[in-house]
């Protein structure tokens, strides 16, 4: 850390901006005149979220010319000093969102924090005349999705979905060669998150940790005594924070799915799984089966499977063999098959590996090798740049194609929890004839805890 950098430094800049919270009730920000951009201008970029997958973030946008990452924000102390070691200037540092909204000189906000926050914030950065970069999924509800979205709409902000995958080149290749048609007809996708992740034990209530604000940390979920295993990352396998792995990795598989089969919500949804094998505080199933059929207004249908495997499996179409573009079939010690795999009626076409962007399409019965590509992509460059220009339609990954992937992950769950199928109304976003699963897509027995609550309206 930087010598004049200090632990009274934080916790100084961290003491003003608690200052006075208590005053906040319905929260409200003044919408700053928009920004027009020049040339050589910098966008200030705030980033929200700091443990896990905010050091990528950090990262990312360090390496966008002309961007300046002008404040971190974190409600755990020790990693928001830790962080700030980690980032060249002298950002500013804050433990909650809402004074930093306040802030007139930052253009754009990162989110990078437990899922249970997203939508939230988000809103809340767009009522305030933020651009959004919000990590996946983009809401722990259904519900609070739709509300982002219309947000973004409301307040004619930039927000840009965290499924970096839409930005790889080779994946769009992928998607332009299925729209073209060299699969024929493409009736079915199935995507993969089988991850090896071993047990998180049972963890003791215990008093919260120096430095931590578990108050804002816990934000509109339930305050439930602390553990380690309601915390840093393992908040994932718990209902009132996470969405499982199905929300986790697997949203990333479930967009790429989508995005390839060209279908947006689906009609009927069921899903199947448990906790198999290890007893532990995890309650989000580690073994999962979905399906969910799409009726096409050409009175056709399409079919998505997916599935969550934990634990010990096999790999599939080569997925986890090692890296398909370049032909390379390494058979051992590759655990985790995260991929999609597109069926059509000339043959199928996988996308994964190791890294996600790649792909390679076999042919005819005998599948014979057809075209393949490697190439990521730059997910951050591409939000900057219609920071910058203020066109939309540029975005790769804009909210309201976040928000719909998002709810396939929502409305899986919700068929899991309740043990039966779900038949939904895409226009109306809502559950036909079952008022129970709407009640659990708008996390209604959780609630929100005041005054972290997604409003009616925004």
């Amino acid at each position: 850390m930087d010598s004049d950098v200090t632990r009274r430094d934080v916790l100084s800049t961290v003491a003003k901006t608690t200052a006075g919270l208590g005053a906040f009730g319905r929260i409200s920000f003044v919408v700053h005149p928009e920004r027009v951009f020049g040339a050589n201008d910098r966008v200030r970029v705030a980033v929200c979220g700091l443990h896990g997958r905010g050091k990528d973030h950090m990262d990312g946008f360090s390496r966008v010319p002309n961007v300046e990452i002008a404040a971190l924000c974190d409600v755990d102390e020790n990693v928001l000093r830790r962080r700030l070691g980690e980032v060249g200037g002298k950002p500013k540092t804050y433990v909650d969102i809402r004074k930093l909204l306040e802030d007139k000189t930052i253009d754009a906000i990162s989110i990078a924090t437990p899922n249970h926050w997203h939508s939230l914030m988000s809103i809340w950065a767009c009522q305030a005349g933020k651009d959004v970069y919000v990590e996946k999924p983009c809401s722990h509800n259904l519900w609070e999705g739709g509300q982002l979205v219309r947000a973004a709409e409301k307040y004619n902000r930039v927000v840009q979905h965290g499924t970096q995958i839409r930005s790889a080149p080779a994946i769009q290749e992928a998607i332009k060669g299925l729209r073209e048609g060299v699969l024929g007809e493409v009736y079915m996708a199935r995507g993969l998150c089988f991850k090896r992740r071993d047990t998180i034990g049972h963890a003791s209530e215990e008093a919260v940790p120096a430095g931590v604000h578990y108050d804002l940390w816990t934000g509109p979920a339930p305050l439930k005594p602390f553990t380690r295993n309601r915390f840093h990352y393992n908040w994932h396998w718990s209902w009132d924070t996470g969405n499982g792995d199905l929300g986790n990795q697997g949203v990333h598989q479930i967009d790429v799915a989508r995005w390839g089969l060209g279908v947006k919500f689906p009609n009927r949804i069921s899903a199947a799984g448990g906790h198999f094998m290890f007893d532990d505080d995890q309650q989000t199933p580690n073994t999962l089966n979905c399906a969910f059929e799409f009726d096409l207004p050409d009175g056709k249908r399409k079919m998505m499977e997916f599935e969550v495997r934990n634990w010990t499996t096999n790999n599939e179409a080569g997925i986890g063999r090692g890296n398909l573009a370049a032909g390379k079939k390494r058979f051992f010690g590759h655990h985790d098959s995260i991929g999609n795999i597109f069926y059509g009626s000339n043959g199928y076409l996988v996308t994964g590996d190791e890294d996600a962007a790649s792909y390679e399409i076999l042919l005819g019965r005998d599948g014979k090798s057809g075209p393949h590509s490697h190439g990521g992509g730059d997910h951050f460059t591409n939000f900057i740049g219609c920071v910058r220009s203020r066109k939309k339609e540029d975005l790769n990954a804009p909210i309201g194609e976040g928000h719909v992937s998002c709810a396939l992950v929502h409305l899986a769950n919700a068929s899991y929890r309740l043990g039966r199928m779900l038949r939904f109304d895409p226009e109306a976003e809502q559950v036909i004839g079952d008022d129970e699963a709407n009640s659990l897509l708008r996390d209604k027995d959780r609630g929100y805890r005041a005054p972290f609550a997604v409003s009616e309206e925004v």
